[in-house]
């Protein structure tokens, strides 16, 4: 499927149109996603040319690798055109900073052990790895009431 995104600052309201000529699944379910103004579960991610759709407990770790921000669930990976940042904004409760590049679900977190120099290394079910940073490790204990 072919996605079009225009920018304009004539436009007020936000708006969508799908070209089809058929109603699928994948569309029905984008139509409900756009036309929801509540806080979605879903992050838009990308895969090649492929626009999909996760849902917040698919994710495992977001993090900033090559000037990219890319999404990990069990077994694939994902980029957004987002920053970092701002995807963190559109997150659930669920999701915590452990360094300055890399949200991880806490739901998916496998172990933590302490690390070098003070921080903190985090293995998630998925087999990912990362540091906890100093920095962020208050932040982290916190959400899970260490």
């Amino acid at each position: 499927m072919r996605v079009d995104l225009f920018f304009s600052r004539d436009i007020t309201e936000p708006h969508a149109e799908i070209h089809t000529n058929e109603l699928t699944e994948n569309i029905q379910h984008a139509i409900n996603l756009l036309e929801d103004d509540s806080k979605s579960n879903m992050l838009a991610v990308k895969k090649g040319k492929d626009i999909t759709f996760l849902d917040f407990d698919e994710i495992f770790m977001i993090r900033v690798e090559d000037k990219q921000v890319k999404v990990y669930t069990e077994n694939n990976e994902y980029q957004v055109k987002k920053a970092l940042y701002q995807v963190e904004e559109s997150l659930n409760q669920n999701f915590v900073r452990i360094s300055k590049t890399t949200l991880v679900n806490i739901k998916k977190i496998d172990r933590v052990a302490p690390s070098l120099k003070g921080m903190m290394f985090i293995m998630l079910k998925n087999g990912l790895k990362d540091n906890i940073s100093r920095k962020y490790l208050p932040d982290f204990k916190r959400t899970l009431d260490l």
